[in-house]
């Protein structure tokens, strides 16, 4: 089974190195999965493709990594299943730290909605074009990403008690 799914994500990479070959930055494979890394600018496009060409009907998760101090120093991560022909990849784009913004892909799969505001609320990346792009964990007067490595570890001074557990004012 692995064989086949490995396969087919090869595939996947010659149809997208085909159809635009500036879509691959890179493909790595790890543990029998394959990571498509695809420049920032390009990453609501080659979704597209996958999603229409490629039968990826499903973005089953999302995540980011914070890379600092390393630059780009943020790191994407969608996970897709193309159901119809049993293939996972994933997608990785790189976001510089001093502009942080992306294109969301909430136009693509409807679902990117909640995972995108996860990832806008405790990293800060920005979605360009997101119907609603908002803080969906913390409240809404909260100051700063928490898990963004230069977040400050006791966090910030000036945070009011109602937001800490325990304490009164």
């Amino acid at each position: 089974m692995a064989e086949n799914v490995n396969q087919n994500a090869s595939a996947v990479v010659e149809h997208l190195r085909a159809w635009n070959s500036k879509a691959v930055e890179e493909v790595i494979e790890f543990h029998g999965e394959t990571t498509i890394v695809v420049h920032h600018t390009l990453l609501r496009s080659v979704a597209l493709e996958c999603r229409d060409a490629l039968q990826f009907n499903l973005l089953s998760d999302a995540t980011c990594v914070d890379r600092y101090p390393v630059e780009p120093r943020f790191e994407l991560q969608y996970h897709l299943t193309s159901i119809p022909n049993r293939t996972k990849i994933r997608l990785r784009t790189r976001v510089p730290g001093d502009q942080p913004n992306v294109d969301s892909l909430v136009p693509v799969w409807l679902g990117a909605g909640w995972l995108e505001r996860e990832i806008f609320d405790l990293m800060g990346i920005n979605f360009n074009d997101h119907p609603d792009l908002r803080r969906i964990l913390l409240p809404d007067d909260w100051k700063g990403h928490p898990l963004r490595k230069d977040y400050p570890v006791e966090g910030f001074r000036d945070i009011p008690a109602t937001y800490l557990p325990g304490l009164k004012k």
